[in-house]
């Protein structure tokens, strides 16, 4: 493991001026444009249309994409602190703002050559939702053993296969997709492509009904023959293999970052509760029963954010991070689910109730500790770090 070093530019919960400024704005724009609306998102499991333009608008979209592009010209800790400050009202709005920054953006602009950053970045910027399309149904944790496959047709691909669990697939215009070019290659012959969604032979296919992040879309993706162009693979043929794993160790920051915003949100919740909430005479924030409670919930999130955080900066540092990010996402994890849980039980029977915000809270972080990496290949991750 990686320890803190003198690179990192300053304390780790500690926010730059331009970093407060940036999360004092998108926690306001959360309460204020997201928080009436939730319920309403959540029964109808879809994301308003006016809240995903308000995420162009502000730049939500794009923080990291070049001002050259269109973009916000940010930086990866402030798509981090996005995340979260969504998170903390509407955890399903999250995905959208992660999946777009943190592997999408992030791949093309790390990985496409210049006539595809010219062609795509500006429309990330301006008004297309990106989605991340790797895995099947037999390739989840074994991500690579994907068999959809991409056959060479001279100038362009065609691609068969189906994609399962795909993130912002409903929204999307654009897709960072995952093939294999070479099957008996195994994992060198997966190749990464940009597949538009109106190419001939894509078609989005069935929306999961969900327990949690309902807003969120999730969908299966079908592709028969898709024709894709040539010049629509992304890296290098046979290398997509590094740039899932790459984009995907600092996707699971972004998700720590969810986590801890689930996480807070919850502890909002119940310490507001418990100031007014009455029995026997006095409000329940004055029993030291539940101020424990609330200390613990508390010291946990902070402890998370500390993990989440640190990970991001070594990150942006171009510092090694693997073994920190596998750490911030599998605690995080654990410990949003902890104090969802106990925000429930301070609310009492309310708290088992659609009436109150906690339940769906409850719903919701579950997920945290299967996507992106379930808790277990965390574990491995950083087990291989310490015995490696």
């Amino acid at each position: 493991m990686t320890p803190v070093s003198d690179a990192v530019p300053r304390p780790l919960t500690a926010l730059s001026e331009e970093e407060a400024m940036f999360q004092s704005t998108v926690r306001r724009f959360a309460r204020e444009q997201i928080g009436p609306h939730v319920r309403e998102m959540d029964e109808h499991a879809k994301l308003r249309p006016e809240i995903l333009k308000q995420f162009f608008d502000l730049g939500l979209m794009s923080i990291e994409i070049p001002e050259e592009y269109g973009g916000q010209g940010g930086s990866f800790f402030q798509s981090v602190i996005a995340v979260e400050e969504v998170a903390a009202v509407e955890p399903g709005a999250a995905v959208v703002v992660d999946v777009q920054n943190t592997l999408v953006v992030n791949a093309i602009v790390r990985w496409a050559n210049d006539a595809q950053k010219r062609k795509y970045l500006p429309k990330l910027a301006a008004d297309t939702v990106g989605s991340y399309a790797l895995s099947e149904a037999g390739a989840g944790s074994d991500a690579f053993a994907l068999t959809t496959k991409a056959v060479d047709m001279g100038d362009h691909y065609l691609i068969t296969g189906r994609k399962l669990w795909i993130s912002n697939a409903a929204e999307a215009g654009l897709f960072l997709l995952f093939a294999t070019v070479n099957p008996e290659a195994g994992y060198k012959g997966i190749t990464c492509f940009l597949v538009e969604r109106d190419f001939p032979g894509f078609q989005v296919g069935k929306k999961e009904d969900k327990l949690g992040i309902r807003s969120s879309s999730t969908c299966e993706l079908i592709l028969d023959n898709c024709k894709v162009p040539k010049e629509n693979v992304c890296g290098e043929v046979g290398k997509g293999y590094k740039i899932a794993i790459e984009t995907l160790n600092e996707g699971r920051i972004a998700i720590g970052a969810q986590m801890i915003g689930v996480a807070r949100g919850a502890l909002d919740h119940a310490v507001g509760y418990a100031k007014q909430r009455k029995q026997f005479g006095k409000t329940i924030g004055e029993y030291q029963g539940v101020q424990f409670q609330l200390a613990e919930m508390a010291t946990k999130v902070e402890a998370a954010r500390l993990l989440v955080y640190n990970a991001a900066r070594l990150r942006e540092n171009g510092m090694p991070f693997v073994a920190e990010a596998a750490m911030a996402k599998y605690f995080s994890s654990i410990i949003a689910e902890e104090v969802v849980s106990q925000s429930v039980e301070v609310f009492g029977g309310v708290g088992f109730t659609k009436d109150y915000p906690v339940e769906k809270l409850y719903r919701d972080v579950k997920i945290g500790r299967i996507y992106e990496g379930t808790s277990n290949m965390q574990r491995i991750t950083i087990a291989k770090h310490l015995l490696g």
